[in-house]
Order: structure tokens, then sequence, then C-alpha cells
């Protein structure tokens, strides 16, 4: 975003023995909202000291009821274009937009599979674009991605690098282009309570309480909620309870690896996790065969699905996952063996499916699993709540770190989270807890 050349202001003029000041360019910009409960101004106008401009603040007006939106006119100056187009384009990404509002700059793309030079790399914070004089919403929002344009149609959404085709209008530069940060609650609520820092030390029952009611909230509105797990869930005794979560249709959507799938088959076929029986909690005489054996019944029966149609597969998160109609996205890895039938191998594949199947999610609970939790922070827009659940606590900084802020960490066991989460949502209806 290069500034108005015609805004150039001078420095004031200088004291006598004094160095004169350097000329300075200046350009206003405007944010609206709940800027000052939610610490956004103040955020804004360190970012302007922090990149080297001044500002100076040429009107305020701030929401006298809690529910009332402030606004704030800033003046910024800076001792190059340079400088200033920085600034400017570090403060989009904080919900600032210049006073004086142009077009998004468009340039076709160049190359397939890869973006025009200065492209727009977008967060996953709401985005708009303004294409012939009106704002738009971007569609599909994701961070790490570029912005393509239908101007005809009047339309934008995130587009991946790899999904570029040569001529497609992509959005260069930060002009016409604005976020709309997603606001603090203004309400009292548990989960605004648990959106301190990551803490081995929350109250679990609190916790449980407020993934409860979030789950509830998510269905009672008509969106779906998506499950991402690890192998461990199924290590670590928890797959009945994930089942149970399924069988009771709390979960719509899921998203994991081979081993998943696997270890689960293998515990329902022959009772063992990587050969450990998990009743008895000692390692099984060839018990290290019952993974490559289960993925080999699945491979001869053609598909999970058929498994169960057929009557192999009898219990189990998939087993549940097939009765129930959830949507099952099995993305692989170079470690896998086998792998299953449904597994996804090629990554850009499995990055798609994990798109469409996101549509219409309203809160994501990640267990257990480290690259896929990441992996599905990086797709999901900040709208939606999510909470990582490990007992590692690298796992559940590392979404945070980057870039799924919105990201609530619990470092706990599974096991004893999971359970607690079943029996909660079955007294919420009344049921009974146990009978897993």
């Amino acid at each position: 975003m290069v500034p108005d050349p015609g805004r150039q202001v001078q420095g004031t003029e200088p004291v006598a023995g004094e160095s004169p000041l350097p000329a300075s360019v200046v350009e206003e910009v405007e944010v609206r909202g709940h800027i000052v409960d939610s610490l956004l101004l103040p955020k804004i106008l360190d970012r302007i000291l922090l990149m080297g401009g001044t500002f100076e603040i040429r009107e305020c007006k701030i929401g006298v009821r809690r529910a009332d939106p402030s606004y704030a006119r800033i003046a910024i100056r800076a001792d190059s274009h340079e400088t200033l187009a920085e600034i400017l384009g570090d403060l989009v990404e904080h919900g600032a937009s210049p006073v004086q509002a142009e077009d998004a700059q468009v340039v076709p793309a160049d190359i397939a599979g890869a973006f025009p030079e200065g492209f727009y790399s977008t967060t996953n914070q709401p985005t708009q674009v303004r294409i012939q004089g009106r704002w738009t919403e971007v569609d599909d929002q994701e961070m790490d991605c570029g912005i393509v344009v239908d101007r005809a149609g009047g339309t934008a959404r995130c587009i991946p690098m790899c999904h570029v085709q040569l001529g497609m209008p992509i959005v260069v530069g930060h002009t016409g282009v604005r976020v709309l940060p997603i606001e603090r609650s203004r309400e009292v609520s548990l989960f605004g309570f648990m959106s301190s820092t990551v803490s081995s030390e929350k109250p679990k029952s609190i916790t449980v309480k407020t993934v409860v009611d979030a789950i509830r909230a998510t269905r009672a509105e008509g969106k779906k909620v998506l499950l991402v797990g690890g192998p461990a869930i199924v290590h670590t005794g928890s797959a009945g309870h994930v089942a149970r979560l399924i069988r009771d249709g709390w979960v719509q959507v899921l998203f994991a690896g081979n081993a998943l799938a696997t270890h689960d088959i293998e515990q329902a076929l022959y009772g063992t996790s990587l050969g450990v029986s998990l009743s008895r909690g000692e390692p099984l005489e060839h018990g290290h065969e019952h993974h490559l054996r289960a993925i080999n019944t699945i491979r001869r029966a053609g598909s999970i699905a058929r498994a169960v149609d057929a009557g192999i597969l009898t219990s189990g998160i998939m087993y549940e996952s097939i009765k129930a109609g959830v949507e099952v996205v099995l993305a692989g890895s170079i470690r896998d063996d086998g792998p299953l039938p449904e597994v996804i191998t090629d990554t850009l594949v499995a990055q798609d499916r994990m798109r469409q199947a996101i549509h219409g999610v309203g809160f994501a609970l990640l267990i257990a699993t480290a690259l896929h939790s990441i992996a599905t922070g990086n797709l999901l827009p900040a709208r939606v709540k999510v909470v990582c659940v490990d007992i590692n606590p690298a796992t559940v900084t590392k979404l945070g770190d980057r870039g799924t802020f919105q990201t609530i960490g619990l470092v706990t066991d599974v096991e004893p989270f999971v359970r607690s989460l079943v029996t909660e949502l079955a007294a919420a209806h009344g049921e009974p807890g146990d009978g897993l």
C-alpha cells in the first residue's frame, strides 16, 4: 500500500542549532468495533511505534454501553513511503483500514502453482476485499493462502498456492483489504475463563463442563463437531469412550491418520494396541503382528465399510463412524504400514478433503495428535472454537504459536478427560454415562 505522495507533510521547523527534522509522509487509518476492551487499540498504537512510525489520534469515540462499538481515526507518520507502507500492511492484520479506501489491487497469476510477487497472505481472521467500490467477504477463510477475485461475480475466496492457475486474478499488496478481528466476548462465560494460558493446573471439572456446553451449543445451532484424534486414544484405553461419543451423535466429522484407525481395528479384532493387551496391560506373544494382520484383514475385505457390512468389524471408533455416517478423513504419512484402503496417501488430496469436510464445523476437539492437530488448525477459520487435549504441553502451545490463536489448551491424560466428557454429555441428556 503506497501512500499518496500528495499527502506528504513536512517536519516541524528546526530549533536553532539542531539538525532539521526529515520530511515525513502521513496516512490516516480507522479502526472500529470493541477496540478498547479487546485491547486492539493499544496494540495498534504499539505496533506503529515498534515499526518506526509515530501517530496522532485525530478522532476517538468510546462506546458508552458494553454493546456499543468504539471508533478511532489515527494519523500515522513515517520518514519514508516504504516504512509507512510496511506499517499500514501490518495494521491491516489488526483491523485497521485506510480512511480513503481503494479497490483491491489484482494481478493475473503469471505462473501456475505460484502467487504473483507481493501477493496478500491471508490470516484465519474474517477478511474483506474491496471490489468495484464494495466491500466483499472473502469465502473459505484460511490462513497462509492467497485471495482470488471474481470481478464479474463480485466474489472473492481464499486459494491455496498449489491450486493457482495461470491467469487467475490474485490480490497483491494490502490496498483494498481489511481484516475484521474476532473480538473477545464481553459475556462472562467458562469458555472465556479457560482462555488464559495453557496449563496443567486448570480445574478439570470446569474445563469438561465448558467443552460439554460448547459441544451442545454447536449442535443446537445445527453446526458440526469435528474430532481430530491420534493413536494414543487407543493406547490409553479411551477408544470405547470416543466410540460412545460418536454413537450418541456428538461427532459429525473425524480427522485421523492410518495409526488411529489401525490400532482401533486391532483392538476390535485382537483386544490389543501395538501388541499390548488392553485388558492386562502386557505384551502378548506375537502381538507385534496384530496391527499388520488387522490392516491385512481390512484390505482383503476391500475397505473398512465393507468389513463392517460383512460383520468382520463389529466395534470400535471406525465401526461406530461407519454406522453413524460420520465423515471420516484419514490422512497418511511416510511411516504408515499398509495402509488401510481409506487412507489418503497424497498429502494435497488429503488437505483438500479436509477443507471440504470443515464446512459447517462450529467446534473442534483435538485429542492426542500433534501433526493432525496443527494441520487442522491451519485450515480452520478463527470463528471456530478449538480445544486441544494432550499430555504434552508442546502440542498445545504449538497450535497457538502457529496462528490458531483461538485454541484453548488442556494438558492432561486423555482417558480421564474423554471419560468425564462422555459422562457429562450423557448426564445432560439424562442418560447413564457408563456402560461403555
